[in-house]
């Protein structure tokens, strides 16, 4: 018996890194999986994977910034599995790099339309097939970077922040509904969003943390299976750190400035755009 059992998910994010790997594992564990991205090759991968573990899994594409794609995502669950139990606000890229004084407002909004409004959509737009079935597990990628400054570029930690305090305001609203909110603030994981897939930037993570070994996919979905089954039923609005006791430690890594993250890029978008 899996612990996701009879449960549909729709994952965000899914083509690859911590997406790939949470859909892979719901599916192993019983949950059909709704894979959405807007990298259509990578999705479909994830959708074999899917099967080939034991589960049930179709493709749709999505832009996350873009509300009608995320109605149409919730739409695509009822009409192929019949309900929705799972959300997983999973989508993300690094966005305006640069000095405060230097981000344009365009790339404000860029970055804030999918690491932020991209996960009230998913909240929202979830709220009412969950409500239907007798609640759900919503549960949002967030990032040890929006807990403290440093951390990461200053558009993205900001986001990020923005989701920890959406994660526990709809935590509050939605209870009453037996829908669960919560939200997973990743360390250094080794996935190409972060632009750490050689062996230099997994080194660099190694070090950065009390366990000396760079986070993995496996690790968000680890956390994100537990808190989308029902062995956390009493837990909501929680913001659940994973990242190898970085946090405990508190110390910083990697460009901290402004101007140090505009010697990299001026605009990190999605992973599989980046060839």
């Amino acid at each position: 018996m899996g612990r996701l059992d009879h449960k549909v998910a729709i994952i965000t994010g899914a083509a690859s890194g911590m997406g790939r790997e949470t859909a892979i594992r719901f599916a192993g564990e019983g949950a059909a999986v709704v894979v959405a991205d807007l990298n259509q090759e990578g999705g479909e991968v994830t959708v074999r994977a899917c099967k080939e573990n034991g589960g049930a899994a179709v493709f749709q594409k999505a832009d996350v910034s873009a509300e009608a794609d995320i109605k149409a995502l919730v739409a695509r669950a009822a009409a192929e599995y019949g309900r929705l139990d799972i959300t997983f606000n999973n989508a993300g890229f690094v966005g305006a790099l640069g000095p405060l004084e230097e981000i344009t407002a365009e790339n404000w909004d860029r970055t804030h339309a999918v690491l932020l409004r991209g996960v009230f959509f998913g909240i929202k737009h979830s709220i009412p097939a969950m409500r239907t079935g007798g609640g759900g597990s919503i549960i949002s990628t967030a990032s040890i970077a929006g807990m403290r400054g440093g951390f990461g570029p200053l558009v993205y930690s900001a986001a990020k922040a923005g989701v920890i305090s959406l994660t526990q305001c709809a935590a509050v609203e939605l209870g009453k509904d037996k829908i669960r909110v919560n939200c997973i603030c990743p360390g250094g994981i080794h996935t190409p969003i972060g632009g750490s897939m050689t062996s230099r930037g997994e080194e660099v993570l190694a070090q950065s943390q009390p366990i000396r070994r760079a986070g993995q996919p496996e690790d968000i979905a680890n956390m994100a299976l537990f808190l989308a089954s029902d062995e956390s039923a009493w837990i909501t609005g929680a913001s659940m750190v994973v990242d190898g006791g970085f946090m405990a430690r508190a110390q910083s890594f990697g460009p901290r400035t402004g101007e140090e993250w505009r010697r990299q890029l001026g605009f990190m978008g999605p992973s599989f755009r980046l060839r």
